[in-house]
C-alpha cells in the first residue's frame, strides 16, 4: 500500500497560502457546528518520526477556537496506564460531546511501537486489531466522528529533514537517539504499518494516507478532508471565504 503513494505530490507555495486560509476558515465554521450539535470528534494522526504530524496540528488549530478542542501528544503510558488496558488511557481523554480531540499518535501504537520493541507480546498485538476496530466501531455507534491519518514520507526525506533539525538550533530539541534507533528499523516499522493499515482501514473509520515529502502538499491534503469528512457527517457545507471567492478550489 504505501509503495503505491505517489511521493513526488507538491502544491505551489502561493497556491498552498490561499488553500490553507480557505480551509482553517471552514474548520473554524465546521468546529462551531460540531459544538452546536453536540456531536464528538476524534481525529488520529500516526505517521513516520519527523512526518509533519505536529505541523498539520497546528493548522488545524490555528483559526480555531481553542475551547473547543484538546491535542494529546501520546507518549510512553505511565505505571498506573500500564496496570491497565491499553485502551484505558484513551477513553480517559474521549472528547465531550460538541468537543474535538486530537491525537498525536493514539492506540495504534499496540501495533506499532509496541509489536516492533517487543513492548506487547505477539498474541497482544495480533489481539489488538480486533480490540480497536471494536474501540473504533463503539465511538462511531455513539455517533462521534473519527477521522484517521497516516503520513508518509520516504526513507531519504525522514534522513533530510534528521539533519536539517540537527543543524537548526530551535528544532535540534525535537530530534532523540530514539528517532535514530526507530530509524535503524525501518523495514520492521514499515511491514507493521502496512498491516495496521489493512487490517483497520474499515468503513466507519478508514484510514487516510498522506504523501507527506512536501509538507505544503500534505497540510492541505489533511484539512481539505476534514472538511470533506465534517461537511459529509454534519451535512453542512461551510462558505467559501469571500475574499477567496476569485481562487479556485483545489480537488
Amino acid at each position: 500500500m504505501l509503495e503505491n503513494l505517489d511521493l513526488s505530490l507538491s502544491i505551489p507555495r502561493d497556491e498552498y497560502a490561499a488553500e490553507l486560509t480557505r480551509r482553517q476558515v471552514q474548520l473554524r465554521e465546521l468546529a462551531l457546528q460540531v459544538y452546536a450539535r453536540k456531536r464528538s470528534v476524534m481525529i488520529v494522526f500516526e505517521g513516520w518520526d519527523s512526518a509533519g504530524k505536529g505541523g498539520a496540528i497546528k493548522r488545524i488549530t490555528e483559526k480555531m477556537d481553542p475551547r473547543g478542542y484538546s491535542v494529546f501528544p501520546i507518549s510512553a503510558p505511565t505505571a498506573e496506564e500500564k496496570s491497565r488496558h491499553y485502551l484505558y488511557r484513551f477513553w480517559l481523554r474521549y472528547p465531550e460531546d460538541g468537543q474535538i480531540a486530537i491525537f498525536d499518535r493514539s492506540w495504534y501504537g499496540r501495533v506499532l511501537v509496541e509489536r516492533v520493541e517487543g513492548f506487547a507480546t505477539p498474541a497482544e498485538w495480533k489481539r489488538a486489531y480486533r480490540e480497536i476496530n471494536s474501540f473504533e466501531r463503539q465511538m462511531r455507534d455513539y455517533g462521534t466522528i473519527v477521522v484517521k491519518f497516516w503520513l508518509h514520507i520516504s526513507r531519504e526525506e525522514q534522513l533530510r529533514r534528521f539533519e536539517e533539525r540537527r543543524a537548526t538550533h530551535y528544532k535540534a530539541w525535537k530530534l532523540t537517539e530514539e528517532d535514530w534507533r526507530n530509524r535503524e528499523k525501518w523495514p520492521m516499522y514499515e511491514e507493521a504499518v502496512e498491516e495496521m493499515l489493512l487490517k483497520t482501514s474499515t468503513r466507519p473509520a478508514p484510514w487516510t494516507m498522506v504523501e507527506g515529502n512536501d509538507k505544503y502538499f500534505a497540510r492541505i491534503k489533511i484539512l481539505t478532508r476534514l472538511v470533506e469528512a465534517l461537511s459529509s457527517e454534519l451535512d453542512y457545507k461551510p462558505a467559501d471565504p469571500s475574499f477567496l471567492k476569485d481562487k479556485p478550489v483545489r480537488k
